[in-house]
């Protein structure tokens, strides 16, 4: 779901404008798709007007709608190829693209990490860039909120930037928290296979809420911050990333040297 235009009072068909559908709720909204799929109106056919959306983890339905109309989209745009493709670029650098995607709790260290791993990776000539979840949302993000749907988009057009860097021949470190497991599988998605390895920070949140460097976790408690990931909000951990760091009791050098070991057996 792409766009949620307004909610429909089911009573009155009033129009209300809405963030977010709650359930048993109705509403007019765009979607788009991964893949193209062949559709038709509700109104021309039943059969092939409607449909369902499925949670691919839980296989559980959580919405179901009817079409109305194609977006009209331009259909003269198409994909041009290039004759240096990523790995001719990535040869020219004498490395292998790759996407070390960081995801923890605020407060975990995975800026702190990173920032470690992308030092070890420039001593040794590699070209690198990373991709911080805070300088972000200075920028190309700084439209979006903290709700669940900003959260996505969020670390869509995260991904897609990383994978633009890839594409170039890059070693990208992107620290996001990242906190839903559906996001990061779409951002996984995007890469070819190996090219993206997920590092999960795991730091306990009663440690991150000792830490508190930028003073958050105070403020989330205390309700003036409202979708606070760990306290509002829910993280779901990863169920099987490439790499654990469990960072009670080690420097941020060993973790950092740990992924530094990975890439190299890799």
């Amino acid at each position: 779901v792409t766009t949620l235009k307004h909610t429909v009072d089911i009573n009155t068909f009033a129009q209300n404008a809405a963030t977010a559908l709650q359930m048993n709720e109705v509403g007019v909204c765009n979607i788009s798709t991964q893949t193209p799929i062949i559709f038709d109106s509700y109104s021309d056919s039943r059969h092939t007007g409607n449909f369902i959306l499925i949670d691919r983890f839980t296989n559980a339905t959580v919405g179901a709608g009817m079409i109305d109309h194609p977006l009209r989209r331009a259909q003269n745009i198409h994909w041009q190829a290039a004759d240096i493709d990523k790995h001719a670029r990535a040869a020219l650098k004498l490395q292998m693209p790759m996407v070390l995607w960081f995801t923890g709790l605020s407060g975990s260290g995975k800026s702190t990490i990173a920032n470690i791993v992308e030092k070890l990776l420039h001593a040794r000539g590699k070209h690198t860039y990373m991709l911080d979840g805070d300088n972000i949302r200075h920028g190309l993000n700084r439209d979006l909120g903290f709700t669940q749907e900003a959260r996505v988009e969020n670390i869509r057009r995260a991904a897609e930037v990383a994978k633009l860097m890839a594409d170039a021949g890059l070693i990208v470190l992107v620290s996001f928290i990242s906190p839903f497991r559906s996001e990061r599988r779409m951002a996984r998605e995007l890469f070819e296979k190996g090219e993206f390895v997920e590092i999960f920070v795991d730091t306990p949140i009663e440690e991150c809420a000792r830490r508190d460097p930028k003073g958050l976790y105070q403020k989330a408690i205390a309700g003036e911050i409202k979708n606070f990931t760990g306290i509002s909000s829910p993280y779901e951990a990863p169920a099987s990333p490439e790499i654990h760091l469990q960072t009670v009791g080690h420097e941020p050098l060993d973790l950092a040297m740990q992924i530094e070991k990975f890439l190299d057996e890799t």
